[in-house]
């Protein structure tokens, strides 16, 4: 029977636009684009040229530090673009998709007779290393690390986030697949909701833990905090649900397949719903259709409204995406004495406003940060929502500061910028936690380079 860990610090948002579960059609796009920037903290080195033909599964670009990390096409065709920015800066490499798709051959495995490098070598040359994510840091994993444990939660609640559990219908065997190989290479922990999927919950080869409690429970750094927290010199591997089954795809199918079920959600869309997409896919054909008329500008995030990046029709999916979401941006607001009415339609933390009220009301929020910057309040608002074993604001005045001692005494190595989303939204100096976060951390590593 799975452990089961109670949650009380966090706080859960209703936005209006919650994906129903159903599919829409999507059009697959004519040019896919493997976005380097999803990767956080590899510098990629090209390893095609315009003009080129690759299959899916055929290497676009490599980790320049470690050459051995494939980052592969999601589909088979011609290399297109080579998309760079300023200093020449990789921003995707684009790849003009065949009518009829061709898969590079890596054989059909059987997890269970393999050894722990064979494993690894497999995820390596298939472009699958590339999703693993480490702690300390949170960038992309080194493969000459040896991990004490891989880490995979199975579910989000951040607001308007995909239901992993309606994602994994009919993918199950694929999903196990992924685990038995996770488990070839280090302990893995799986981290599930309450009442979650019979697969989740009685998945073989990882130890299963149950969190309840509200967002951010379902962020893996708080699950790390809570089952196997980490100490300096330790290294965990991270992964999301989806790449497991990518994985498992892999070596069940000995083909690459980046077929991915994402949520599109959100206020200005008009039928919330899932659609079945590739890595890679342009943002506009996936929104295609789905607008709603543009009243007021609105904002197109990759990824969640707390940790997605905004982009725009024009971007592609990047790899970790599990949600496209569209909300008001509020840039075209104006409102006379906001400040002094009930705000019966606005949420707050606490009773400034009388939504209070209504507790289960979905609120139709705009990206307004609604104050300017100004210094932190140590009120210890941070920990009510902040369910790890940390300091949180201490935390944030230390990175502010650049004081390294001080931020490894209180726990840097185990959080993320997404640890802190919750605490972002709620801050009353209106400070760009994931940011500063983000910042301590590449610090950090700069330092014990």
């Amino acid at each position: 029977m799975a452990n089961v860990i109670k949650l009380c610090k966090g706080l859960d948002i209703n936005l209006q636009g919650k994906a129903a579960k159903k599919f829409v059609d999507v059009k697959p796009s004519e040019i896919y684009g493997l976005v380097p920037d999803g990767f956080y903290g590899m510098k990629p080195k090209v390893v095609v040229r315009e003009g080129d033909e690759v299959k899916a599964g055929d290497a676009l670009f490599v980790n320049k530090a470690h050459p051995e990390v494939n980052f592969v096409s999601p589909v088979s065709g011609k290399v297109v673009a080579v998309e760079r920015g300023d200093r020449r800066k990789v921003l995707s490499v684009q790849v003009a998709a065949d009518a009829k798709q061709v898969f590079k051959d890596f054989g059909k495995k059987d997890v269970a007779k393999m050894s722990s490098d064979e494993v690894l070598k497999v995820l390596l040359e298939g472009g699958m290393f590339g999703f693993f994510r480490q702690r300390p840091y949170d960038v992309c994993a080194n493969p000459e690390d040896k991990p004490k444990a891989i880490f995979v939660s199975a579910f989000s609640d951040m607001p308007l986030a995909a239901d992993f559990d309606f994602v994994l219908k009919g993918q199950e065997a694929d999903f196990q697949t992924g685990i038995d190989a996770l488990a070839k290479v280090a302990k893995v922990y799986l981290g599930v909701k309450p009442g979650a999927d019979n697969a989740l919950a009685n998945a073989k080869n990882a130890q299963v833990t149950v969190f309840d409690g509200p967002c951010p429970a379902g962020n893996v750094g708080v699950q790390i905090n809570h089952t196997a927290p980490i100490n300096k010199g330790e290294v965990v591997w991270t992964i999301g649900p989806e790449e497991v089954i990518f994985i498992g795809r892999l070596f069940n199918k000995g083909q690459v397949d980046f077929t991915r079920i994402i949520a599109i959600a959100g206020s200005q869309v008009n039928d919330p719903a899932y659609a079945r997409v590739k890595v890679g896919q342009k943002i506009g054909d996936i929104l295609n259709g789905n607008l709603k008329k543009a009243e007021r500008h609105q904002r197109i995030i990759d990824g969640n409204p707390f940790v997605g990046t905004k982009v725009s029709t024009n971007d592609f999916l990047r790899a970790h995406t599990t949600e496209v979401t569209v909300i008001p941006e509020g840039d075209d607001v104006d409102e006379a004495f906001g400040w002094i009415m009930p705000r019966l339609n606005d949420f707050s933390t606490s009773r400034s406003y009388l939504s209070w009220l209504q507790p289960k009301k979905a609120y139709n929020l705009d990206a307004r940060i609604k104050g300017g910057e100004r210094h932190i309040i140590m009120s210890g608002e941070y920990d009510k929502v902040l369910p790890m074993d940390i300091f949180g604001e201490f935390l944030i005045k230390a990175i502010i500061s650049g004081d390294i001692d001080r931020m490894e005494q209180l726990g840097i190595y185990e959080v993320a910028p997404e640890d802190f989303a919750v605490a972002e939204f709620i801050d009353s100096s209106k400070l760009e936690l994931q940011r500063i976060v983000r910042e301590g951390l590449d610090m950090l590593r700069k330092e014990n380079e």
